[in-house]
């Protein structure tokens, strides 16, 4: 289901961050450096590692990070002190965690034995009631508020609660701490994240994060189905001073003559000569970059106007040079920027286990293409729509294993998840073997709640009636729950997948399964569209659109009721002049024949400018979304072109 090697190369990866901050803050720590700021970030790694560790199976790193963290809470609560020996053991668990990534990079498991040593060591200390060095002294009980400053990005706490009639706030909860970590670092939650993540909690739960979203971001984040933001707060920070007292730092004793000093084995210990093979760039950075490639895209466009326009041969030539370079750093920017979609498919087991637990259902989810890769842009907007197909396709499409039985299938259901590449698109298709979807059922419902007519209905085709799966407020379930009968889902589903300039469709047979297709452009950035113009206004189209280009004869176009069709290659196709957008042209002979979805329709065109690569923009919030246009683009001579949604259209 997923190649360990990759995984393995990302744990050491992410570790050895996590183990380098460990490390550089128990030296601040020691210090006096910013000791509250230190504490948060070793807590924070040491959890991750944690976390990280246990997912993948290695048991010793995980015991290990564990009592570390157990140690850090005493200390960041200031049930405990920092002292010289206590650090020294710290360091010397830094160590063996480091020999550990080493091994695993190897390809070797780590080995456990002086970990447990060093496990015993830590539950000691936290099981004493007094440290050695520490009488002089008295302990502050209670925990101290955290920083608001620390390195500048401010922390916020948030109180969210589940809705009671969820029951499965586990995952619900889930989704919501992995979706504020996506503009934010949670340090920690109340309950434990532990508990909240598997249900152990009355409802409602608190989370403190850092973050430079701000209050509007961490509100639409944690307001949403089945979540309430209770409040949202930024806790004020304590007087250093006060931390200050709590956390006692002893200068080392002087070692005797001849003795080792106790820090000799750490100064002995040999450096490793370890390179650089990946490094983590800040997202808007990336940003950031693509922007530039982009500038520079339309500026080669222009560049190659004005050397057509005048030309010259040196200065063809120079642009030629320059437009290789520019189109290779643009592929580089691109590939950069291309994530597997592992990442969100990897979220998606578990809540297929908690959906059939809560049915009563046997499933089997397998997972194929994962490596697929995806631009980065796109694959926010693509989680939320695959979880609603995933729970879809446990709760409505496998039966119950006695159902299964009683009709010769396996008890046991099947649920698949496969990506692939198919030219120019990122097709992801989503399959169950479960009952399917029965026409008939639609066709009475769609009678029933009025959206046809009897007779309309009795027409309808087969896909007329799947295609009812995807319009607002309808469902076949008979009993409202939390997962699925409450009428959303499957429009918002289509309209998402839309606004990434992809499709959906479904495929079903009763009695043998249902398949969701969607098709997605592997990137929304940089595209290839063909430039046309319509009454003097110029528009462009995607090429991946475009089907060919013919001429109009009168005698083929029909009126049918307030719409032109026009028959071609033996087939009727709607035809659109778009006058409502560009105004009403002067007759013209020139047809642009779209394709969406398996649907064709055409569009009247005074002229075909040919096909260019250009960059597309989203249109501003303040223009808001014009039905028919998916963005603009600014061609090298710098006039703002809109881009045609064929979505709508076909």
């Amino acid at each position: 289901m997923f190649d360990e090697e990759v995984y393995r190369k990302l744990f050491v990866e992410e570790s050895r961050e996590n183990h380098e901050n460990i490390v550089t803050n128990l030296l601040a720590l020691e210090n006096g450096e910013d000791q509250q700021t230190a504490i948060d970030e070793i807590f924070r790694s040491a959890h991750t590692l944690k976390g990280m560790s246990a997912s993948m199976g290695f048991d010793a790193m995980e015991h290990l990070c564990h009592s570390m963290e157990d140690v850090f809470s005493l200390i960041r609560s200031g049930q405990r002190e920092v002292t010289v020996p206590l650090t020294d053991l710290l360091l010397t668990c830094t160590d063996t965690i480091e020999g550990m990534l080493d091994a695993i990079e190897a390809g070797e498991a780590p080995s456990d034995e002086q970990s447990e040593s060093l496990v015993r060591e830590l539950r000691a200390f936290t099981e004493e009631d007094d440290i050695p060095g520490e009488q002089d002294g008295p302990k502050e009980a209670a925990a101290a508020e955290p920083r608001v400053e620390g390195d500048g990005r401010p922390l916020y706490t948030l109180s969210v609660a589940v809705d009671p009639s969820c029951t499965m706030k586990d995952v619900r909860a889930m989704l919501l701490l992995q979706n504020l970590e996506e503009i934010g670092t949670i340090l920690s939650t109340t309950p434990s994240r532990e508990l909240v993540e598997d249900g152990k909690f009355d409802g409602s739960f608190e989370i403190l994060i850092e973050s430079e979203a701000g209050e509007d971001a961490l509100r639409t984040v944690a307001s949403g189905p089945e979540i309430s933001l209770l409040g949202l707060s930024t806790p004020s920070a304590p007087p250093l001073q006060a931390k200050s007292e709590t956390r006692k730092i002893e200068p080392a004793p002087e070692p005797q003559a001849g003795a080792p000093s106790p820090q000799v084995h750490k100064a002995a210990k040999s450096e490793k000569s370890r390179e650089i093979k990946n490094i983590r760039v800040d997202i808007q950075r990336l940003d950031r970059m693509m922007n530039l490639v982009e500038d520079l895209v339309i500026n080669r466009g222009r560049l190659e106007q004005i050397a057509k326009k005048h030309g010259i041969k040196e200065f063809d030539e120079a642009l030629s040079m320059v437009g290789r370079s520019v189109s290779d750093l643009q592929n580089l920017m691109m590939g950069i920027r291309m994530m597997p979609l592992e990442r969100i498919f990897n979220r998606l087991p578990r809540v297929v286990r908690d959906v059939a637990n809560h049915d009563g259902k046997e499933v089997e989810f397998i997972i194929e293409g994962g490596e697929t890769e995806l631009d980065r842009s796109m694959m926010d907007g693509l989680s939320d729509p695959l979880l609603h197909i995933i729970r879809n396709g446990v709760n409505h499409g496998i039966e119950l294993p006695e159902v299964r039985e009683a009709n010769g299938k396996p008890r046991k259901g099947t649920l698949r998840l496969t990506a692939r590449r198919d030219k120019d698109n990122v097709i992801i298709e989503i399959e169950d073997d479960g009952g399917g979807i029965d026409p008939e059922r639609l066709r009475e419902k769609a009678v029933g709640k009025g959206i046809m007519t009897p007779e309309a209905a009795a027409a309808a085709t087969r896909e007329d009636l799947v295609n009812l799966l995807f319009e607002p407020g309808f469902s076949t379930a008979d009993e409202i729950t939390d997962i699925s009968g409450r009428g959303v889902g499957l429009d918002v589903v289509k309209k998402t997948i839309e606004s990434l300039k992809g499709t959906i469709k479904i495929e079903s047979e009763v009695g043998k399964g249902t398949m969701f297709e969607l098709v997605l452009p592997p990137t929304m950035a940089i595209i290839d569209v063909m430039m046309v113009h319509i009454n003097g206004g110029r528009c462009a189209i995607p090429i991946s659109n475009v089907v060919e280009v013919a001429q109009i004869k009168s005698e083929a176009i029909h009126r049918i009721g307030n719409t032109e069709a026009i028959l071609l290659r033996d087939q009727i196709l709607p035809m659109h002049r778009l006058e409502d957008m560009f105004g009403r042209a002067p007759k013209s002979d020139t047809l642009v024949v779209l394709q969406n979805n398996g649907k064709k329709c055409c569009i009247v065109v005074d002229t075909v400018d040919g096909q260019q690569e250009v960059v597309v923009k989203p249109l501003s919030r303040l223009a808001g979304n014009c039905r028919g246009i998916s963005g603009i683009t600014i061609p090298g001579d710098g006039d703002v072109v809109p881009v045609l949604d064929v979505n709508t259209m076909v």
